[in-house]
């Protein structure tokens, strides 16, 4: 019996990466590991011009896992990280993860109503965040209102002076200084296994919702290892000789593990930066010589404008990628020019933790293009009505795709859970094709989602707290093209009788409390109607369409 043939994407691209290497399908605290005994006393991060040696990295692992340990942390409880890119996120990320305990990530952009939720839906009765203006009340409030047992809390000026003023820990119940866990005693908790959930990370899933998907240890060492097999463009990484810009929020699935989690498993050293500005990220590229940089649009925009970039040496840069959003071709061309080298583009979720797809450096750009599976992975298109049904390359349907890095499921959702799966594979709610090539693109995105500096918007959350200003009749929210941030919401707002209209500023103060700042509409206009359906549905479809012909003709791809 001939064995069967291999994938689309394999026949036509076999040299992008290693396609029969066995993935790397382990735990959190064994990934730790291996970066640790192959590097040792090397940097693992440099943060404020100080470094921390892996060694070091591991020792502050155990011993605040001991000390949480202590404090009643066991497997399956869920502990929330309110915390900026500081070590304080490694040390208590793995910390956790140690002891087969969930990390619920909680972002500095959301909303105090967007706290409450995570904290709710999660069960998570203990945080840890830093004394730090943007963080620390946050934290406050939820304990104040009763959704916390405790607040640890990181001293910010552990790690160096920064250049925001921290604020003082107030010392009140409930309150404890996190260097208080810190402990020596022997760690006795056993250890997670590859099936055990390590991370409770927020999405709008499939049906624009807010939900957390339950992400496994196996799912993250998978997704790691998928992207240490891909060695298609540019100058190859050689694990533990690479410095790595990190810049990107460590809450979020992109940073996490296509920065944290990669390159601690290679041994490299993470320039970790606590924010973004385009005058550190010369210095660490033309001084301190990175060689790969990670980056959202807003990030590479924001550098091409910078004035007298083109005299800046990025030789050093081995590989740069841009992800979270779409990238405008003629902006890729302009950067690429001056940082010379080839922009990595791709796709990934964070149900996939994010590991999807990448563009082979040789293929022609063109728009929705978001390339081959990652090796490990198998991606198809399916039916609308029929999710079991595959359809041939050419036609359009519904993106689904299947492996081990493949999250377990939507915490306390059954329903939406089974809903997102058929027969193994999870439907992802992107509209796309594969042409003869097997090079997959999204056509449309089912649900209307908006990607806006990397970071996915929901226009029903916009529409819900927009319907509480006391002028707004209706609201449709939809995504439109932005150059800075790829997209941005814009909200079509129609007033009750009478009602005086706002300005934008205006709308902003009023939401203020109540969406977060990657969320603000960046445009309002005031309609006398939305569009609707016979039977009265509002139409944000019609809105997109007019906003599509609207655009410019896109760019044609380049190389």
């Amino acid at each position: 019996m001939s064995a069967p043939a291999r994938p689309l994407w394999q026949q036509h691209f076999p040299d992008v990466c290693d396609w029969d290497t066995p993935l790397e399908i382990t735990t959190l605290p064994h990934l730790l590991a291996a970066g640790v005994a192959a590097k040792g006393e090397a940097p693992a991060f440099d943060f404020r011009g100080a470094k921390l040696a892996y060694l070091q990295l591991a020792r502050e692992v155990d011993r605040l896992a001991s000390g949480l340990s202590a404090a009643g942390v066991a497997a399956g409880d869920a502990v929330a990280l309110l915390l900026p890119n500081t070590p304080w996120h490694p040390i208590c990320f793995f910390a956790i993860t140690r002891l087969g305990a969930r990390v619920v990530h909680i972002s500095a952009l959301d909303a105090r109503r967007e706290i409450h939720h995570k904290l709710k839906a999660t069960g998570a009765r203990r945080l840890i965040t830093t004394n730090l203006p943007g963080f620390l009340p946050g934290a406050l409030d939820a304990l104040a209102e009763g959704l916390l047992d405790e607040v640890l809390v990181g001293e910010d000026a552990r790690w160096g002076a920064g250049d925001v003023a921290p604020l003082p820990v107030p010392d009140e119940a409930g309150v404890r200084p996190l260097a208080a866990l810190f402990s020596d005693a022997p760690l006795t908790a056993p250890l997670p296994q590859p099936g055990d959930i390590a991370v409770l990370q927020f999405t709008g899933g499939t049906t624009g919702l807010p939900k957390a998907a339950m992400l496994s240890h196996g799912n993250l060492t998978s997704a790691v290892s998928m992207y240490r097999l891909w060695r298609d463009g540019g100058r190859p990484l050689v694990a533990g000789t690479e410095k790595v810009v990190a810049v990107l929020p460590l809450f979020h699935i992109y940073a996490l593990t296509t920065v944290l989690l990669r390159h601690i498993r290679d041994g490299n050293e993470i320039l970790l930066r606590q924010r973004f500005d385009v005058e550190t990220l010369i210095r660490d590229v033309s001084e301190l010589r990175a060689t790969q940089f990670s980056g959202v649009p807003t990030m590479w925009v924001a550098l091409l404008n910078r004035p007298g970039v083109e005299s800046v040496d990025f030789s050093s840069l081995k590989s740069c990628v841009s992800g979270g959003a779409p990238l405008p071709f003629e902006v890729q061309a302009r950067i690429e020019a001056i940082v010379g080298n080839q922009l990595n583009n791709g796709w990934g979720m964070t149900e996939t933790g994010p590991a999807g797809s990448r563009v082979p450096f040789r293929v022609t750009r063109r728009p929705g293009l978001i390339g081959v599976p990652l090796p490990g992975l198998a991606m198809r298109i399916v039916a609308m009505d029929d999710p079991g049904r595959a359809l041939p390359p050419g036609e359009v349907g519904e993106i689904a795709i299947r492996g081990p890095n493949v999250f377990a499921g939507y915490l306390g959702d059954e329903a939406g859970t089974a809903a997102a799966f058929h027969d193994g594979w999870f439907l992802t709610g992107d509209m796309g094709r594969m042409d003869d090539s097997g090079l997959f693109e999204i056509v449309d995105r089912r649900k209307n989602m908006i990607i806006s500096s990397g970071f996915n918007v929901y226009p029903a959350a916009i529409e819900n707290a927009i319907y509480e200003h006391p002028s707004v009749h209706e609201v449709i929210v939809i995504g439109v093209p932005d150059a800075y941030r790829g997209q941005s919401a814009r909200a079509y707002v129609v007033l009750k009788p009478g009602a005086p209209a706002f300005t934008l500023e205006d709308l902003h103060a009023f939401l203020a409390e109540r969406l977060g700042r990657h969320e603000m509409p960046r445009s309002l206009e005031f309609r006398e109607a939305l569009p609707r359906s016979p039977v009265g549905k509002l139409l944000p479809k019609v809105l997109i369409e007019e906003v599509a012909a609207q655009a410019p003709a896109p760019a044609a791809g380049h190389p």
